[in-house]
C-alpha cells in the first residue's frame, strides 16, 4: 500500500481529481484537507491556501497516477509525494477489491 501527498490550489480541483482516479480504478479512497502553504516560487516567497489529497493505492499504480495527475492538475509543478504504508488485512483486501 501507498499514500499519495497531492496539493491543489482547491477542494473543487482535489475532488476532480479524485473522482478521475476513482472512475479508473488508480485509487480506492480519498481524502481531503485544506491547508495554508509557504514555498519559493521563482524566487519570491509565496503564501497560499491549498487543498490536500491524500490517496491509497497500490505500488504498482503510482507511475500511472503520476501521469494522470500531471496531465489534469492545474500547477505546472504539482506535487505528489508518496509514503510507503501498511495497513489491516481486511482493508489491504477490500482496496485490491475495489480497483480490480
Amino acid at each position: 500500500m501507498i499514500i499519495l501527498y497531492i496539493t491543489c490550489k482547491d477542494k473543487e480541483e482535489s475532488m476532480n481529481i479524485a473522482k478521475h482516479l476513482l472512475a479508473q480504478k488508480l485509487i480506492a479512497c480519498a481524502n481531503f484537507f485544506p491547508i495554508e502553504s509557504m514555498y519559493l516560487w521563482n524566487a519570491t516567497v509565496e503564501y497560499s491556501q491549498e487543498y490536500v489529497l491524500l490517496v491509497k493505492t497500490e505500488n504498482n499504480k503510482y507511475n500511472q497516477i503520476q501521469k494522470e495527475v500531471k496531465e489534469i492538475h492545474s500547477y505546472e509543478c504539482p506535487c505528489i509525494i508518496k509514503f510507503n504504508a501498511r495497513c489491516n488485512k481486511e482493508y489491504q483486501q477490500w482496496m485490491q477489491t475495489t480497483m480490480k
